[in-house]
């Protein structure tokens, strides 16, 4: 299996061995989930060595390693792509 990596915090990752669907790529955030999610319903944000972690219903950021910039456009890009984030979400869950 492809090994992949988790952020343990902004300065350490680990490896994770779970698929993760990559639901966009944009201005250098990358947003997705992993295979084995949980509610509430949420995506993962990366770039650089930046992280969060926002709720897909009520933006709620629950983890944040990024500069107030980078977030407030993690923010607005998910607002953007919110129906889409949640389709593929559902999509993905429906499939088991």
């Amino acid at each position: 299996m492809k090994e992949i990596w988790f952020l343990l915090d902004a300065m350490h990752r680990i490896p994770y061995y779970s698929p993760m669907p990559t639901l966009l790529i944009k201005d250098g955030f990358k947003f997705f989930f992993y295979a084995n999610e949980h509610l509430p319903m949420h995506i993962h944000v990366l770039k650089g060595n930046g992280y969060a972690n926002i709720n897909l219903t009520t933006f709620a950021v629950t983890e944040n390693y990024f500069k107030a910039s980078e977030l407030k456009r993690a923010l607005e890009i998910t607002t953007m792509h919110q129906s889409e984030f949640m389709g593929k979400w559902y999509e993905f869950f429906s499939q088991g």
